[in-house]
Parts: structure tokens; sequence; C-alpha cells
């Protein structure tokens, strides 16, 4: 019997109370009452119940329970001794363990060390026949440089010699190439003057003017604007075909006509000639010095083309 069960069943004496009486009071089962009583705490049906159980029965015979849970707990924490022992066979087991995983790693290290300084051995005599081969070639490496050296000299005298000769034969192949070049030069400039657009006036009479438009594109290009503040009615044809026509103002910019290509006539009709600007092929046409005073013109242009376009 434990002192918990002996402490209760006194205090229940002393109150003058059985077993009957302390069931038919806590609801607890007088088996288990019992139980407690005789210290036999394994009967009640977990630890829960173990600790409601002494709760219930030491208020109900007027004794502190916090004081018999405390006694509970330390009677049923195990003892140093006890640790120890646990402890101690712990250890053990794991040694056993240990041993058994570590046993066959060296039995099979001593199993194969024979072989493996053999091994080492054989390393350290291959590594000192080679060490020994490659001092023995970097001796010849060194004597055949020598030699070498003497040949070089010999043939850099002749590779000078023919040096100077083919500097001589490239000097005067480079003074030919740059004579080509610059004769090539001259007659590409002359060539670019020969295709430089030309306008020239053929005629002019009252209002009317003819232009001879030399070297021109098989495509032409009629770019027309007028000064601030001005307007013009204006209209291009294009072998006697209206390409376009309209009102300029400076608000409208530019006013760009791609003339169709091939195209032998090119007719401008001018209603303010005055105010209006005109560039062909991106290049100025100054119409305005034949007869600057007109206000209102027709321009006549013959195209011909170049051969080179």
């Amino acid at each position: 019997m434990t002192d918990i069960g002996t402490i209760l069943k006194e205090a229940r004496k002393e109150k003058g109370l059985t077993l009957d009486d302390l069931q038919q009071t806590t609801k607890i089962q007088k088996r288990y009452l019992i139980a407690i009583e005789d210290g036999d705490f394994a009967a009640l049906p977990g630890k829960f119940y173990v600790r409601a159980f002494i709760k219930q029965y030491a208020e109900t015979v007027g004794i502190d329970p916090e004081e018999l849970l405390v006694k509970l707990d330390e009677d049923n924490a195990p003892k140093p001794e006890e640790e120890t022992e646990a402890t101690t066979r712990t250890e053990a087991v794991k040694r056993e363990e240990e041993k058994k995983t570590m046993s066959p790693i060296l039995a099979g290290l001593i199993r194969y060390l024979p072989t493996i300084i053999i091994v080492v051995i054989v390393v350290a005599i291959l590594g000192t026949i080679y060490i020994f081969a490659w001092g023995d070639r970097d001796r010849n490496s060194s004597t055949q440089i020598a030699d070498n050296s003497q040949s070089v000299s010999v043939s850099s005298e002749s590779s000078a010699k023919s040096s100077s000769s083919k500097e001589k034969s490239s000097s005067s192949e480079s003074s030919s190439t740059s004579k080509k070049e610059s004769s090539s030069t001259k007659a590409k400039k002359e060539s670019k003057k020969a295709t430089k657009q030309k306008i020239t006036n053929t005629s002019a009479a009252g209002s009317a003017f003819v232009y001879d438009l030399e070297n021109a594109p098989a495509t032409n290009k009629i770019e027309m604007s007028v000064s601030d503040g001005a307007t013009a009615w204006n209209a291009v044809s294009a072998n006697g075909v209206q390409v376009w026509q309209g009102t300029l103002s400076a608000d409208n910019a530019t006013q760009t006509i791609k003339i169709p290509e091939n195209t032998t006539t090119i007719t401008l009709n001018l209603g303010n000639s005055k105010a209006t600007s005109i560039k062909i092929n991106g290049k100025k046409f100054d119409f305005l010095k034949e007869n600057e005073t007109l206000t209102v013109r027709t321009i006549t242009l013959n195209v011909a083309q170049t051969t080179a376009q």
C-alpha cells in the first residue's frame, strides 16, 4: 500500500465514511476506490483517471489534492539509479551496433591492405622513371635548340636578301597600281560630270517656255512649294496626261509628284510662278530667270535620259 492510499484511507475513516458512502458521493466505482487505497493504480483506466480520482477522493475527505498529486509525480518519476542503468544499457547497445557496422569495413581494409601497399609501391616506381625520362628529354631538346640557332642565323641572311628583292618588286607593283587607281578615279570623276543633270532653256514665247532636261533618270521626281503667306494653283502632266493638280499654300508644306517611268515630256502649269519654288530630282529649278515678272506660265521639259542610269 502506497503512502497516498494510506493517507486517503485514514482521512476517510476519520470522516466516518464507508467506501459505499464515498462511491455515492464521488460517483467513482467502489473497485477503483479500493485500488486507490491499495496503491494499485494500474487497475484504473489510465493515468488521467488516476489523477482525477485521487483529486476527487481527496476533496471529498478534506485533504489538499495538490499535495497528493505532487507526491504522485515524485513517486512515478524514474530514480537516478534506474536512469543510469538505462543509459548504460543504451550506450552498450550503441557500441555493439557500431562494432557490427565497423567490423566489415575494417575486415575489408585488412583484407585488401597488401594489394594497396603493392599498388602504392608500383606508382612510386613509375613516377621515378617518368621524372628521369623527362629530365633526359629536356637536355636533348636544349641541345637541338642550340644546333637550330646556328642554322637559323645562316638562313636569316638568305631570307634578308630575298626579302630585299621582293621589296623592290613590290614597290614597282605598288607604283603601277597607284597609277591605275588614279586613272580610274579620273575616269569616275569625268563620268560623274558627264552624267550630271542639266536643264537648258531652248525657247520662250510669251508665257510658254521649253527646256531640255538632260541626263535625267528613268523615273523623275518634281517637288513644289510656295513662299510664306502665298497660294498657287499648279498642275503637272506627263506625256500629255495630267498626273497631279492642286492649290499649294504654306500650310501644305511641299508637294512631291513622282513622274511615271520613261516619260519623255513633262508639262508644268503654274498659276503663281513668282511664289512657287520647284526642285527636279532634288536640284533647284531656277525658271524665274527667264522673265521673272510673269505670274502665270507653262513650262515644258523635254526629258533626255542618260545611258548611265
